[in-house]
C-alpha cells in the first residue's frame, strides 16, 4: 500500500487543518461541566445562531447527540418512527431502546426521504394494545441512501403535521451543512421546523471531534444532565471547541467541492459493466451496487486496500464512497478508475457474472 492511501471510507477520517491546530493550541479553556469554558460557550452560541435555535450543547459525538434528543422527547414504552436505513436505527447500538426505553418503528423508503404519506399510517395513538408514537426522527442528509437531501417543503410538512398531533420531530443533521450547500439555502431554514437538531463538526466540516445538539433553552438545559449521565462531560473541552469554531466559520463554503468530486466518481463508475449507482448523487456520498458483477463488496474492498484505496462495504453487494477535503479531485478520479479496474480484473479471473 502507498504511504498515503486514498481514503474514501468516510468524511470522519479528515485531519484537522493548520488553522484548527493553531486555534486548538491557543484555545482559552475552563471547566465546561461548570459552564466555565469560554471557547465551548462561544461554539455553542455560534451553533445556536447558525441553526436558528435558542441554545446548543457541545457533545463528543453525533450518536450521543441523537441519544440525548430521543430521551428528551420520549417516555419509556413509546415508539420512535425513523427511516429503515437511518443511523439511529442501524448504527447507534440500539440506544433508542437501551437509554430511552423506546421501540424503533422503521419505515422503508426508496431514497431515504420520509414524507407524511409514509409516516401517517405508522403513527399509533395511545391504546391498550400497542406502544404509542413518541417521536419522529428524520435524517438529512441521509447517509445510507447516498447522501440524499430533504426537500424543504417535505420536511416542513412532516414537522407541521406531527406537531398538530402533539408529536415532536428530531433532526439527525449529521451532514446538515452538506444539505444546505446543495440546496443553496441557509441551514436555519432547513432546521427551523424541527424541535431539536444534531449536527456533526467531525464529518464534512473537518473538525477532529465533536457534534452539537441545538434546541429550546429548557430542553438543552435538561440535555446537559443526560450528557453527564452518558459520561460526556469533557471538562477543558475548549481545545476541541476551538477547532469546531474554525469548522463552522471556514469549512462550510468548500463543501460543494466534495459534492462535485462525488459526482465525478459516480460518472466514472456508471460506465463500469455490472456496477450501478442506485440513487441520485446530491452531496458527498456515493453508494455503489456491485451485485451484477458477481464479486462481493467485501472482496472488492480488500483488493482495493491492497492497491492503496480505502472504500468500505456497506452490505454484501454495496460499497460506500465518501468524498471529503483530505482527498483531491485527482485522487477521487484515480480511486474510481482503480475500482473499475479491480471489478474488471476480478470478473475475468474469478468468473463473476
Amino acid at each position: 500500500m502507498p504511504d498515503r492511501p486514498i481514503d474514501l471510507r468516510s468524511d470522519t477520517v479528515t485531519k484537522p487543518t493548520a488553522a484548527m491546530r493553531r486555534a486548538m493550541a491557543q484555545a482559552e479553556v475552563g471547566d465546561d461541566v461548570y459552564g466555565e469554558d469560554p471557547t465551548v460557550n462561544r461554539l455553542e452560541e455560534r451553533a445556536a445562531e447558525l441553526v436558528g435555535k435558542e441554545a446548543a450543547l457541545f457533545v463528543p459525538s453525533g450518536t450521543m447527540g441523537n441519544t440525548i434528543a430521543i430521551k428528551l422527547h420520549t417516555r419509556h414504552g413509546q415508539e420512535v418512527i425513523c427511516e429503515a436505513r437511518s443511523h439511529v436505527f442501524n448504527y447507534e447500538l440500539a440506544m433508542t431502546a437501551w437509554f430511552a426505553g423506546c421501540l424503533a418503528r422503521p419505515i422503508a423508503t426508496e431514497d431515504g426521504i420520509l414524507d407524511w404519506r409514509a409516516i401517517e399510517p405508522a403513527i399509533r395513538p395511545p391504546g391498550p394494545h400497542w406502544a404509542p408514537t413518541g417521536l419522529i426522527v428524520l435524517e438529512n442528509t441521509h447517509n445510507m441512501a447516498g447522501g440524499t437531501v430533504y426537500p424543504v417543503a417535505t420536511f416542513r410538512e412532516v414537522c407541521e403535521r406531527a406537531h398538530a398531533l402533539g408529536i415532536k420531530v428530531h433532526l439527525d443533521g449529521a451532514r446538515l451543512f452538506n444539505a444546505a450547500v446543495y440546496l443553496k439555502r441557509p441551514v436555519r431554514e432547513l432546521a427551523e421546523s424541527a424541535d431539536t437538531v444534531m449536527f456533526c463538526l467531525s464529518k464534512g466540516l473537518g473538525a477532529p471531534a465533536g457534534s452539537v445538539l441545538v434546541g429550546p433553552r429548557e430542553a438543552i438545559a435538561e440535555a446537559r444532565l443526560y450528557r453527564k449521565r452518558l459520561g460526556g462531560g469533557m471538562r477543558q473541552a475548549g481545545v476541541l471547541a476551538a477547532a469546531g469554531l474554525i469548522a463552522l466559520d471556514e469549512m462550510r463554503d468548500r463543501l460543494e467541492e466534495d459534492h462535485e468530486n462525488a459526482r465525478a466518481v459516480a460518472e466514472i463508475l456508471r460506465e463500469v459493466p455490472g456496477v450501478t449507482i442506485p440513487h441520485r448523487v446530491e452531496t458527498n456520498i456515493v453508494i455503489v451496487d456491485v451485485s451484477a458483477t458477481g464479486v462481493p463488496a467485501e472482496h472488492l474492498s480488500q483488493e482495493l486496500r491492497r492497491r492503496g484505496v480505502l472504500i468500505n462495504p456497506v452490505g454484501p453487494w454495496r460499497l460506500r464512497v465518501v468524498t471529503h477535503y483530505d482527498v483531491t479531485r485527482e485522487e477521487c478520479l484515480r480511486a474510481a478508475q482503480m475500482l473499475a479496474g479491480v471489478v474488471a480484473h476480478l470478473r475475468r479471473t474469478e468468473g463473476g457474472s
